[in-house]
Formats: C-alpha cells, sequence, structure tokens
C-alpha cells in the first residue's frame, strides 16, 4: 500500500463523544477478494460502504460495471459498495475493516494511521502472524495506530461463498464486550452471522495457526496418503492448535469454536483454500515456487514465525515444524512424512 502519512501530522485523538450504537460510516480496506466479499455482504440501503482499492483500474471497473473480475470473477457487486482509491476519504468513517494480508498489515495501519479518527474501530481480517517480529496482527495495530479501537475478524468463510450471499458464520472479537457485541450488529445480515468474543488471542491463533496445518492437509492429500490420514493429520493439527493458544492465554471454547475448529475442517477439507491447495500441489511434487505461483497462502509466511513462537514456549507442534521444514527447503516432503511416522506414540493429548 502507498504511503501517503502527511509529515508532521500525528493521529487524532480519541473522541469521547464517539458511539457504536449505530454506525452510518462503513469503510472496507482492501479490495482484494476477501475485502471485495466483506464490503459485498454488508452492505444494504440502510449501510452503504466504502470500497478503498490501491489502483484505479479497479475502482473504475467496480463503479463502471459493478463487478471486480480479477479478484471475483462472475459476482455482481452492490450499488451501496462505492469505490475509491482515496485513502484519506476511505478513513473518514464510524468503523473500518482491514482486509489486507498479516504481512502487509503494518505498512497499510501506517498509511492509514494519520487519517483515522480518534477511537476508530480498526476490524483486522487477516489471518497470520508478522514474520520477522512475530507479532499477532492486533499487536501491529496497538503499535502503529495507538488509538484505534482494535478488533479482529476471522472464522470459516470463502470469499466467494460470502460475496454470493451463502450461509456464513464468524467471529468479531474485541477486549471491551460492549464493543466487540455493537460491531459485530453493524455487519452482519441474514446471511452473514456475526458472532462476537471478548477473546483476541484466541481468535487471532485460530486463524493463523489452521493456515499452516491446511499446507499439511494438502500435502497428504497430494501424496495420495488417503482419507485416514488426512483424518488423523486434521485432529492431531488441532492438538497442536490447542497447545500454541493455551500456551497464549487463549480460551478453549474459542479454539474450539467458529475461528478455530470451524476455519480449521474447512481449511484442511476445501480447493478454494489457497493453503490446502498449495500443499496438494507440493504433495503432487511441485516446486514451492511453482506449487504458490499466483496466489498468496498466508500460511507460507507464517509457518517460520509460528514453529519460533512455539519453541520459545516449549509447545509441541510437529506438524507445524515439518510444514516450515519443507517449505524452507530444510527436508523433502518424504523426509517430513517419514519423521513424523516414526515419531514414539504415547498418550492421547
Amino acid at each position: 500500500m502507498q504511503a501517503r502519512v502527511r509529515a508532521g501530522r500525528s493521529a487524532k485523538r480519541p473522541d469521547p463523544k464517539r458511539t457504536m450504537s449505530k454506525p452510518q460510516r462503513i469503510s472496507v480496506i482492501g479490495a482484494g477478494a476477501w475485502g471485495t466479499a466483506l464490503a459485498n455482504a454488508i452492505a444494504h440501503p440502510h449501510r452503504p460502504i466504502t470500497l478503498y482499492a490501491r489502483d484505479r483500474a479497479t475502482v473504475d471497473e467496480i463503479a463502471r460495471n459493478g463487478t471486480n473480475a480479477a479478484h471475483l470473477p462472475g459476482v455482481s457487486i452492490s450499488a451501496e459498495v462505492t469505490p475509491t482509491d482515496s485513502l484519506e476519504k476511505a478513513a473518514n468513517a464510524d468503523m473500518l475493516l482491514l482486509v489486507v494480508p498479516a504481512q502487509a498489515t503494518r505498512e497499510a495501519v501506517v498509511s492509514l494511521s494519520s487519517y483515522l479518527p480518534g477511537g476508530v474501530p480498526l476490524i483486522a481480517c487477516a489471518k497470520g502472524i508478522e514474520r520477522g517480529t512475530n507479532r499477532f496482527v492486533s499487536e501491529i495495530i496497538a503499535e502503529a495506530a495507538p488509538t484505534a479501537r482494535i478488533a479482529i475478524l476471522s472464522g470459516p468463510s470463502f470469499a466467494a461463498d460470502v460475496a454470493r450471499g451463502l450461509p456464513t458464520a464468524v467471529t468479531l472479537a474485541a477486549a471491551d464486550e460492549a464493543l466487540a457485541e455493537s460491531l459485530a450488529e453493524a455487519i452482519r445480515s441474514p446471511t452473514f452471522r456475526v458472532y462476537h468474543s471478548t477473546d483476541i488471542r484466541g481468535v487471532e491463533i485460530g486463524g493463523a495457526a489452521k493456515n499452516v496445518l491446511a499446507i499439511a492437509a494438502g500435502i497428504v492429500v497430494g501424496r495420495k496418503l488417503g482419507p485416514s490420514a488426512q483424518a488423523a493429520l486434521t485432529t492431531r493439527g488441532f492438538g497442536e492448535l490447542m497447545r500454541f493458544g493455551r500456551a497464549f492465554g487463549a480460551k478453549s471454547e474459542t479454539l474450539t469454536g467458529l475461528s478455530g475448529l470451524g476455519d480449521l475442517i474447512l481449511t484442511c477439507t476445501s480447493p478454494q483454500s489457497r493453503n490446502y491447495s498449495l500443499g496438494i500441489a507440493l504433495g503432487s511434487g511441485k516446486p514451492l515456487g511453482e506449487a504458490g505461483a499466483g496466489k498468496l497462502a498466508e500460511g507460507a509466511f507464517t509457518a517460520s514465525a509460528l514453529v519460533e513462537m512455539a519453541r520459545k514456549k516449549n509447545v509441541e507442534m510437529p506438524i507445524a515444524e515439518a510444514v516450515d521444514d519443507v517449505l524452507a527447503g530444510r527436508l523433502d516432503i518424504d523426509s517430513a512424512i517419514a519423521r513424523l511416522l516414526s515419531r514414539p506414540i504415547g498418550a492421547e493429548v
């Protein structure tokens, strides 16, 4: 995202009169597949949406044709969605959904921060952990836009399903329960069901970890190891997600809910998942550069951070470690599988 920060201008102070009871202006920052889908899902005549896109061509296509063919082919975009390439215009809202990849979150928030009204809710929709810093998305926002009120949206959802109005349920978390409930109410619709939570960390961990585990599930399918192996891998992977989550203070009910187990099931079973598809391509013998070409798989960036953080907490995550070793070229796939199958068998925990 192009930086548009003005020299000498800082983020505005929180407005004590700001209320979230009836947000009138909602903006979505990021016009990729997920950002466009969210804008489409939550827009209606009494809830118009501003959708920010970096490139003018996308803005013009949405305005002229009501489509975003590069990211959501075959989907008609609601007339209530107004596209713009002005970050300042998009930031002038009662609440914002930040829909950029986890590795681009810091740059995006820095660019956005000088335009944000004080105390505005900023809902992050990325599923990952920042490489190099090992920061969760909420931590990145707290550093880059300290006056923003942080929330996280995650759960089992594919952009094409959401954009077409197919039934979907997700979780929105904010530290303040009243805020979480208000934000969830502001963006839900009859088919886009948004549950609320105060467990920000749990929602973040589910979204980040499941992407890494989905790569492993895809490798199993690509290697034609059978449905039994796929079920075993997914189940044992969920155990890793639970151990990691508990080590970082996540609530068990969050990890077994929509943003944890629900998202893991979806991502580990459907070719619509970019991470699962990457795993299938790797398991089929394609080199990483070819397997991951053209589509962003967040798990490929999150794997190393997830493993490093787990080791510091003495959390065993052998499946995630195997994925990280394969992606880093330290192990070939057959060696990674052999290592997992040779692990000692003990009590199921």
